[in-house]
């Protein structure tokens, strides 16, 4: 059983900054990459940072999605947590934040999807 768990989300003004975080858990074999989601009111969700690893413990680099670029970071401090460092937040950045895995795990290789954590950029 894998869980995903996502935290950090909250209100915040514009210009302001925000570190999300998430955590999988449980019997993880090979971790081949973790992302950020986020899906805004009546909108799709939407890509907002990958990290791939191609299953091996050395970072191959990450992927934004333009709207984010070079405001929002990614990191990681393992093969299976991924941080997403926000700044200069805007409020079309509001929106429920998924934490993505796509993992081989006890039950071969599936996507795991973590609960959701709302960011709300406003003043």
């Amino acid at each position: 059983q894998v869980h995903v768990v996502e935290s950090g989300g909250g209100l915040v003004q514009p210009g302001g900054s925000l570190r999300l975080s998430c955590v999988a858990s449980g019997t993880i074999f090979v971790m081949y990459s973790m992302a950020w989601y986020r899906q805004a009111p009546g909108k799709q969700r939407e890509l907002v940072a990958v990290h791939n690893t191609g299953g091996t413990a050395v970072a191959s680099g990450a992927n934004y999605a333009d709207s984010v670029l070079g405001r929002f970071t990614v990191s990681r401090d393992n093969p299976n947590t991924l941080d997403l460092q926000m700044n200069s937040l805007k409020p079309e950045d509001t929106a429920v934040y998924y934490c993505h895995a796509q993992l081989r795990g006890a039950e071969g290789v599936r996507e795991y999807w973590g609960q959701g954590t709302q960011v709300t950029v406003s003043s």
